[in-house]
């Protein structure tokens, strides 16, 4: 399931048990590199929070913004798996921004 920043975590609610992941989108889905939108970290804290009331194996990927100032704070939110698209492709040497965004340090 994904859910764009305008759609409430309160829809998982109903289908919880059917998902093996919910990616939280941290951007109005259109176009590549916009900026993260910060007012979404309070949302992937309460996705975390239903996926583990849930007591299903659920991953939790955000897509959006994600760079290596972002990476750490989305992290410790609760996501799983972070997409980074041009969080690398814009910031070279490629190398050190992967290998940043893999450790969550920066």
């Amino acid at each position: 399931v994904a859910l764009n920043p305008e759609i409430s975590p309160e829809v998982l609610d109903y289908c919880m048990p059917l998902l093996d992941l919910v990616l939280v989108m941290t951007v109005n889905p259109g176009f590549s590199g916009q900026s993260f939108l910060a007012s979404m970290l309070p949302k992937i804290r309460d996705v975390r929070d239903r996926i583990d009331r849930s007591g299903h194996s659920i991953s939790l990927e955000v897509d959006g913004g994600i760079n290596a100032k972002t990476c750490g704070q989305v992290l410790e939110a609760g996501a799983d798996i972070l997409v980074a698209g041009s969080g690398i492709f814009k910031n070279p040497p490629y190398d050190e921004a992967i290998r940043c965004l893999r450790s969550g340090s920066f």
